[in-house]
């Protein structure tokens, strides 16, 4: 992310023939970026259209309880929501390994299947290992 960004959100295009970024910002609002995956929808090739797989990558950063300082932690996030399609949801299950092939720096990877799954604290816990402030 050459800390430009704070995450990038990456979609497959609608032909399904490559991984597009959907989104890059500097936002630090989490709500904001885990809404951005909630209702994020795609297309299947009949065209219905429906709630939406993504990936991301999200640069994390806390401060460890321990008071020895701020860290960094850039984490990838396959989001596949329980509801979305079974075509789109099998495309990317099939393309993620090719995506995280072209990123460098990753620490930590996550799956995520509802909107549980992305709550800041339970996420901030599994990145930091339960070392966060």
């Amino acid at each position: 992310l050459n800390k430009k960004y704070k995450y990038i959100i990456y979609k497959l295009s609608d032909n399904y023939k490559e991984i597009v970024v959907e989104e890059a910002s500097d936002d630090k609002e989490w709500d904001s970026f885990r809404e951005k995956l909630i209702n994020a929808t795609s297309k299947s090739r009949t065209g219905a259209v429906g709630k939406g797989p993504r990936y991301a990558v999200y640069d994390f950063e806390y401060s460890l309880a321990s008071g020895d300082g701020i860290r960094n932690k850039l984490t990838f996030i396959a989001w596949s929501p329980d509801d979305a399609g079974i075509q789109p949801k099998m495309i990317y299950a099939s393309s993620k390994e090719a995506l995280k092939r072209t990123l460098t720096g990753l620490a930590t990877e996550l799956q995520a299947n509802d909107s549980d799954d992305i709550e800041y604290d339970s996420i901030l816990k599994t990145v930091s290992k339960g070392l966060a402030g």
